[in-house]
């Protein structure tokens, strides 16, 4: 499996950076994912962390070296991140919980699964053309589809997002076969607020993934001005040429067994001070013990 890979976040007009995204992989395997935390609630960051570092506690559980079914995958660790957040919460005894949107993506056996939660977006282009993208959790998008005035909608306001006190919803989408040359972009609403999809897949088209994606990044700052959101992008191409990126990532040389993964350190941002490195590291070992008492419940 090969591919190349280039992802930022900045963090805009805004106190603190609240987006985090990662990557994992083993030598048949990938996920990617991203997560915006909400304001207007408390701890958006944690919440954000916590739903990636749940996907790569599965990931690295399921993904021997692939996953077996990547639709259930999905489904049970969006669901598992909800849960985890909701237990913070709990355990922190907050009025209030920590809330955040998602995306994420697996990429097997020549093919993309993805799923999402709330308004952070996947694109896939391909030969300069956005084949799909996924569809907001919106009252904007809803009306949209029904070719209804969105004027007066505020595009923030969601019907479902992970760790609010109602079940989520989410959306799975493929598997969709991968090739040659297909790009594949996770972003926050940062950039796809003031981006149009036109502009970036037509950003993607022109140039490598490491130089259309900081193009689109400060697009979307410039026309964000003082108070512009954060802004946090993952993109990556599939199956590019030896030559074509210093970003690229080969699988061959993994050997069985192998994981590798960026998501445990998430996005360093050092104006956040209440992530908790404790209460973190206590959440995950907790979805690991049931990751084991699953498996052992299973075999």
């Amino acid at each position: 499996m090969k591919f190349s890979v280039y992802q930022i976040s900045r963090q805009g007009g805004r106190e603190r950076n609240e987006d985090r995204m990662g990557y994992a992989y083993t030598r048949e395997s990938g996920l990617f994912v991203l997560a915006d935390g909400m304001g207007g609630h408390p701890e958006g960051a944690m919440a954000a962390q916590l739903a990636l570092q749940t996907f790569s506690a599965y990931f690295q559980k399921a993904a021997n070296p692939t996953v077996r079914e990547v639709p259930e995958f999905l489904s049970s660790a969006v669901m598992a991140a909800h849960h985890q957040i909701i237990r913070y919460a709990a355990e922190k005894g907050m009025l209030d919980t920590p809330r955040t949107t998602l995306v994420a993506a697996v990429m097997e056996r020549g093919n993309m699964h993805w799923v999402h939660c709330g308004d952070s977006r996947l694109y896939l282009v391909r030969n300069g053309e956005l084949l799909t993208r996924t569809r907001d959790h919106s009252y904007m998008e809803q009306q949209a589809h029904l070719g209804k005035a969105t004027q007066h909608i505020n595009r923030n306001i969601l019907f479902t997002c992970l760790g609010s006190p109602a079940k989520p919803v989410f959306d799975l989408s493929g598997p969709v076969q991968l090739q040659q040359g297909d790009r594949v972009l996770l972003c926050s609403d940062g950039l796809w607020g003031t981006v149009k999809d036109f502009e970036i897949a037509a950003e993607l088209a022109r140039n490598p993934l490491e130089q259309a994606v900081p193009e689109l990044v400060e697009m979307a700052l410039k026309r964000g001005g003082p108070r512009c959101d954060n802004v946090t992008v993952l993109a990556m191409e599939w199956e590019t040429a030896d030559e074509f990126q210093t970003t690229r990532v080969s699988t061959e040389d993994i050997e069985e067994g192998v994981f590798a993964s960026t998501i445990q350190s998430g996005v360093a941002d050092p104006t956040i001070e209440d992530l908790d490195d404790e209460a973190i590291e206590k959440s995950i070992a907790e979805i690991n013990e049931a990751i084991r008492r699953t498996a052992e419940r299973n075999s």
